[in-house]
């Protein structure tokens, strides 16, 4: 008898061992998961905010090309204020380049002022909205657009220097040998370009109505590099409607040339 009572104080003892150890792993599976679950939750959580801000507030872009030099140098990277001009949800689903679902029910927050002017506006190419340009708003609608001799003139004023400067003089023509005698941002002169192409000489071409007068609901980009830009002079004006924002300021720099970063362009304001 003493050694069964033994044997079922031993067999009790083993069992709440194993029961112990059991429970001891239990907890450890529960700590576990819900350590997973606050993970994921902490982390959708954060590329949520990432996607609001980015679809209301700030983008960040590269600069790839030379069409705005000397204004925007290539291997500039800067973010876009998109709230400005009336932030809005996406109207089709991508990846990458390609469109997955498009058109897409659109709300458009209201804008705090329309394009003027000036401003530096990246926006969707019109001819391909997967691509993103970024030029200058050199004239809005009901505007008259004229370039004479390589000279852009709008509403028969001369518009070639203190580009970023709305309502300033913007007069002073630079010079192809001295381009510094007209105050920065102001277009960029590039005589051989000139000589090159014809069509960079006088606009609207042969053909087109004369004077061009940009129509509602549309601006007229130009890139400061005049005579290397593919801009509104080639497709037309651009659409309000597939404007992603305004251009805000340098956040990094980088030449490609040298492989190294121009930290004196990091932190500029875009003019």
């Amino acid at each position: 008898m003493l050694k069964s009572t033994v044997n079922r104080l031993l067999g009790r003892e083993t069992t709440e061992q194993e029961k112990s150890k059991q429970g001891r792993a239990e907890g450890a599976k529960r700590t576990t998961r819900e350590t997973i679950i606050e993970y994921t939750k902490a982390i959708g959580s954060a590329v949520l905010i990432a996607l609001v801000l980015r679809q209301f507030l700030f983008q960040a872009f590269r600069i790839p090309t030379g069409s705005m030099l000397e204004t925007l140098q290539i291997g500039d990277f800067l973010f876009v204020n998109k709230f400005l001009y009336g932030a809005k949800t996406p109207d089709r689903i991508r990846i990458g380049s390609t469109t997955l679902i498009d058109g897409l029910p659109v709300l458009k927050l209201p804008a705090l002022r329309e394009p003027r002017q000036g401003d530096i506006i990246v926006f969707e190419f019109p001819q391909d909205r997967n691509t993103d340009y970024i030029k200058r708003c050199v004239a809005v609608a009901g505007d008259t657009v004229a370039v004479r001799d390589g000279v852009l003139h709008v509403n028969g004023l001369v518009y070639e220097s203190n580009l970023g400067d709305f309502g300033g003089d913007h007069s002073c023509i630079p010079t192809w040998t001295d381009p510094e005698s007209c105050p920065q941002p102001r277009a960029k002169h590039d005589q051989a370009a000139y000589v090159r192409n014809p069509r960079m000489r006088s606009w609207p071409w042969d053909g087109m109505i004369d004077p061009y007068v940009v129509p509602e609901g549309h601006i007229f980009m130009m890139g400061d590099n005049r005579y290397n830009s593919m801009d509104s002079r080639y497709w037309g004006p651009l659409d309000t409607d597939l404007i992603r924002g305004k251009a805000m300021f340098i956040y990094w720099s980088w030449n490609g040339k040298k492989h190294l970063p121009r930290l004196n362009r990091i932190g500029d304001l875009i003019k």
